[in-house]
Order: C-alpha cells, then structure tokens, then sequence
C-alpha cells in the first residue's frame, strides 16, 4: 500500500469516529481520565513545558491533551491529519489564545528546520511510518530540543491482541493500519534519525475499564510495578523521549 492510501485510509477512518472518538480511546472514563492526566505531566515535565516555549504537539486529535498542557505557559501548535477531529479541537481550545490547530501530515510536515523547543504527542507514532515521523521530528526541534511521546506497547498482552486480530482491531477502533512496537524498536528509530539521550520507558497499568472505587489502588500498584524488571516490559505503554543534539 502506498503512502497516500495509508494516510487516506486514516483520514476516512477518523471521519467515522470523531462523534465518539474519545470514548474509543478510553478517555473518558474515571481511569481514562486519571491516565490522561499522567501523560500531559509527562509532556509538561519531560518536555520542560513553559512560558517562552514554542512546542508542537502531533496527532492532536480532539485537543484532550492540548486542553491539559496549554496552562504550562508554552506556545502550542495543534498539528492533525483529520479534519473532522481538528473541529472537535477547535470548539475544545476556543478560550486558549497560546494554541494553534493546523492540519498537516506528520510525515511531511509544513513547517521550517529548527523551529521548535518540544514535539510531544499521545499514541500517534504508531500511526505513522516511524522512521520517517521521528527523521521529521528531528527537522523541526531546535538543536538542544526535546521530544517527548507516550505509545502503546506492543509487549502487553492486550494490545498484541487489539493490533494483531482483525476483529479486535475494529472493536478497540484501531485503524486499519497502525501498528503499536516496542521500546527496543523506538531506540533504534531515535537512534537512526540521530537523536541523543534516547530513553524508551515501560509505564502504566491502569486499565481504562478500572472502576473509580479501585483507581487508587491499582494506580499505586501499577507505579510499583513498573520499577520491576522484566514484568514492567508489559506494561501498557511507553514513554517515548530524546534530544536533538
């Protein structure tokens, strides 16, 4: 399949989702919740989010992620393929003057060399061809600037199953062709688009149907679990980080 399908079939995968695309993703839940806010103090932390900040968040779909880093201070741009997600994001960030949504391709992405302190973003490599997303990442960090993402981790049992079978794929709303990799595939890539102090980390155990009266309990244990070699590889995601040299 060429490149242009691919991304065609993305778009038109997005288009039938978008009314409900936040539920799909497990966002909206008393975890979903809980396990978003996680990821946006990754970004803000990680990526040294403040004022006198220009960052550029990938993949920003309905703006979820956006909504909950725009008060760190940075200026943010919002760059999505789907339109009909963009619009969704745009009614969410209309009181959030420090944010601009565009549509692009992450792969080809209209922006000049060197022009951003962080590029952060929420399970969109897994979209994209990801040599190619992380050699276009590269391009637009400033020297000395940062990446910071949050993927699905291919080694947890349930996302192995969700990416790998046909019928899971359609009923976890997974597109037709994002596949979900491993921490030792994402370092070779940052490594190969020549990113420096490229760090790939095992994270979250918190299910998103966990019900709010155990939330605390399995988060407390999941962290736990995530300091314990071996059996943190499958945890359900990855923190993805690196610094343009």
């Amino acid at each position: 399949m060429s490149a242009t399908d691919r991304l065609r079939r993305e778009i038109e995968h997005h288009r039938e989702i978008a009314e409900r695309a936040e539920i799909i993703w497990n966002w909206d839940s008393p975890s979903g919740r809980r396990r978003a806010l996680r990821r946006a103090r990754i970004y803000v932390e990680a990526g040294g989010l403040a004022p006198g900040r220009l960052a550029l968040e990938l993949g920003c779909g309905t703006g979820i992620f956006l909504e909950k880093v725009a008060p760190a201070g940075a200026r943010i741009v919002g760059l999505d393929l789907s339109a009909d997600l963009l619009a969704k994001a745009r009614a969410r960030l209309a009181g959030a003057p420090n944010v601009l949504l565009l549509r692009g391709n992450a792969e080809q992405m209209p922006f000049p060399s060197s022009c951003f302190d962080v590029v952060y973003g929420s399970s969109v490599l897994h979209h994209l061809d990801l040599e190619r997303a992380l050699g276009e990442v590269f391009r637009v960090l400033r020297p000395g600037g940062r990446c910071v993402f949050t993927e699905p981790n291919i080694l947890n049992p349930q996302v192995a199953v969700m990416f790998h079978l046909g019928l899971t794929k359609r009923y976890f709303g997974v597109s037709p062709d994002e596949m979900a990799f491993s921490r030792f595939r994402a370092l070779v890539a940052l490594r190969g688009a020549g990113f420096a102090e490229a760090a790939v980390t095992p994270f979250d155990f918190l299910h998103p149907s966990t019900p709010e009266g155990l939330c605390d309990f399995v988060d407390h244990a999941g962290r736990a679990l995530e300091r314990v070699p071996l059996l943190r590889e499958i945890a359900g995601s990855l923190v993805v980080g690196a610094r343009r040299p």
